[in-house]
């Protein structure tokens, strides 16, 4: 008999994954003491939510600090088409989300490039003479209010002192841009797929020793240039709504409206970007009725915003860099 898909996490699942996104390579025993259950328990839990492809710890660059290009582009397709174009953007190494929205004709997606001239490749060749693409907009990220180092704070399962526990100090500089040599690039190819990969594997990826691979990353994470996330389907921790904002806000009010989204619990990310909507978020909510309620209280609160698009978001195709099949993670090719 086949078995049913896992749906939702469990309690104890729910407050691995929020420990997780606090420190995402905090060792095993810490956890384990953190959420008071044996080291063996988290072990098993956490490679029971890795192996079944239900959560993953990836380590990712934060784009700005490092150097890379980024933009957020909506991408309107034929109706027959959107799955098809969607499924060859995750192909691509320099995409890291994707998303089916609006009724399955439009896809989102947020672009990576090592440079502005592979930026410029796709955006004004690539994509514009695909066939069965109808339209194209791209606008940059300028700022990020909530997401990356600065965690979603949707999920309530651990209590003050056990996240207090879990917090690790961050000593980054605001715009001090971080180079990183070949060892290090090779180390984050690593990180991507497995945040927790052990430091004997990032030293073989990197050819230096195990202590330099530790203190490299241990200096990484502290100047803020990586970070470590989870990526979990929220369907899994009881969200089955999802949606994208898209508002437009006075550019002298941009700022304080940034921070106010993303101070919201129903709001992972949240960036100022360009073009007429110049706020973009992605909102989790439980269900319908939960969007509503936040559409017309915490939206509604906010009356510096002028406008706001909302998106439905009906599949993730993509997240982080891992290609997800409905609930699940799966590795990329290559």
């Amino acid at each position: 008999m086949a078995t049913e898909p896992q749906t939702e996490l469990d309690e104890l699942d729910r407050a691995l994954v929020q420990a997780l996104m606090i420190d995402g390579r905090a060792a095993f025993s810490r956890l384990a003491d953190v959420l008071d259950v044996s080291d063996q328990t988290v072990i098993r839990r956490y490679r029971r939510l890795r192996t079944a492809g239900l959560a993953r710890v990836v380590g990712l660059p934060l784009g700005h600090r490092v150097g890379l290009f980024e933009s957020w582009l909506r991408v309107q397709c034929t109706p027959d088409a959107a799955v098809a174009v969607a499924g060859a953007l995750a192909r691509r190494p320099d995409i890291a989300w994707v998303s089916l929205n609006s009724g399955g004709t439009e896809i989102h997606c947020v672009t990576r490039a090592r440079n502005k001239q592979d930026q410029d490749v796709l955006l004004l060749q690539q994509l514009p003479g695909t066939r069965r693409v109808t339209g194209v907009s791209a606008h940059s990220i300028l700022r990020v209010y909530r997401g990356g180092p600065r965690r979603w704070r949707g999920l309530d399962v651990l209590t003050a002192g056990q996240v207090t526990a879990l917090e690790r100090p961050v000593t980054a500089v605001p715009g001090e841009r971080v180079r990183l040599d070949d060892p290090e690039l090779a180390m984050l190819a690593v990180l991507a797929r497995d945040g927790r990969a052990g430091y004997p594997e990032l030293a073989r990826a990197t050819g230096l020793s195990e202590s330099t691979v530790r203190r490299r990353l241990d200096q990484l994470r502290d100047s803020g240039a990586v970070y470590l996330d989870v990526e979990v389907d929220p369907l899994l921790l009881g969200f089955e709504t999802q949606a994208v904002l898209l508002a437009t806000v006075a550019p002298g009010e941009l700022a304080a409206v940034g921070a106010a989204l993303g101070a919201h619990p129903e709001v992972p990310f949240a960036a100022a970007i360009t073009g007429s909507a110049n706020l973009l978020a992605v909102v989790i909510c439980r269900d319908t009725d939960a969007l509503y309620e936040y559409l017309t209280e915490r939206i509604g609160a906010l009356k510096a915003v002028r406008h706001v698009e909302v998106v439905p978001l009906i599949r993730t195709v993509k997240r982080a860099g891992l290609l997800t099949d409905g609930t699940r993670l799966v590795d990329p090719p290559g």
